[in-house]
């Protein structure tokens, strides 16, 4: 389960919404649920991103390739913009559980964990 902090998703979630996800390693192990590589536009990610101290949960809307390098780019569905830096395979820790097309989210629980961590 992953806690959204921050409405760059909206109307997909909301702040305080908690989206289902699968894990590329699950609890550390090397076990994946799903492979970063397979990733495919549309989806929605939860990655290390380098600009920000806190993983973030975005949708992929492009995937390019740098001198034979995979690399996707990540955008929030309420953003202007899409985020600053390209993102390695590498930096995705897991990705959405969809039914269909649409995320499995659980609305407003999450809000308790963002109010115990003072955000």
């Amino acid at each position: 389960m992953n806690v959204v902090v921050s409405g760059s998703m909206e109307p997909e979630f909301y702040r305080g919404d908690i989206v289902a996800v699968e894990k590329a390693n699950l609890l550390g192990l090397g076990i994946q649920e799903f492979n970063p590589e397979d990733v495919k536009v549309g989806d929605i990610v939860v990655y290390d991103a380098k600009w920000v101290n806190e993983p973030v949960i975005h949708r992929v809307i492009n995937i390019t390739e740098i001198n034979g390098t995979k690399y996707f780019v990540i955008k929030g569905d309420n953003n202007n913009a899409a985020d600053p830096y390209y993102v390695h395979p590498s930096q995705i820790t897991d990705r959405a559980i969809t039914l269909g097309d649409n995320p499995i989210v659980i609305p407003y629980i999450g809000n308790i964990n963002l109010w115990l961590k003072g955000l």
